[in-house]
């Protein structure tokens, strides 16, 4: 089976990725797991090799990379809706965490079907690493929740309440009081308690 130019030896494994586990126990979960990690991997090396900045710039561009959001974006940019396999019981629109997944597991099949250069390919290709210096994602609140979650074992929570001119929110970890900003709205005051928490704990 042929897919973005790459022939897949064992067809398989480019056929499970797209399927999801409402569909089949045959699923691309493990793929994705491994994709997850590979990911991880060759962007880390991508920006260790090419960019020059600091261990938490370093961070924060690989969690924008391989957050949610862009993994979904790539999804839609290589109209991939058309190979996904969902069960009966699922409804409605794929979700943009299926996929980040499938995009992911794609990434694992690729891996397993061609080695580390064919997945390295994949990602030289879609996601636009070279332009990382104009890279821009604001919402704070799901960068810090990755940055949090991918290098501190903690609780994490926000106690934003009313002040004069908008609201006041403090961003937490476990007990320990990380950052507050202020704004309009609650959004806005929680957006701005996670960008200085990002500044503080990454040094950026």
């Amino acid at each position: 089976m042929k897919f973005l130019n790459y022939k897949f030896k064992d067809a398989g494994l480019i056929e499970r990725a797209f399927t999801h586990s409402s569909k089949s126990e045959v699923n691309y979960e493990r793929l994705e797991f491994l994709g997850d990690s590979i990911l991880d991997f060759l962007v880390g090396e991508y920006f260790f090799k090419h960019c020059q900045e600091s261990e938490g710039r370093l961070t924060v561009l690989r969690s924008q990379y391989v957050s949610e959001n862009h993994l979904a974006k790539i999804f839609d940019q290589l109209k991939l809706t058309k190979y996904v396999k969902l069960g009966k019981s699922y409804q409605g629109d794929i979700s943009k965490a299926i996929k980040a997944d499938v995009v992911e597991a794609v990434l694992g099949a690729l891996y397993l079907d061609g080695g580390l250069d064919q997945a390295k390919n994949f990602i030289d290709n879609y996601f636009d690493l070279d332009n990382y210096q104009n890279m821009v994602d604001e919402n704070y609140k799901s960068k810090l929740q990755e940055l949090v979650q991918g290098n501190f074992k903690c609780k994490m929570a926000y106690h934003t309440e009313a002040c004069e001119g908008g609201f006041k929110s403090t961003f937490y970890m476990d007990e320990d009081r990380i950052a507050s900003g202020e704004g309009k709205t609650k959004t806005q005051a929680e957006q701005m308690a996670a960008k200085k928490a990002i500044k503080k704990l990454f040094l950026i």
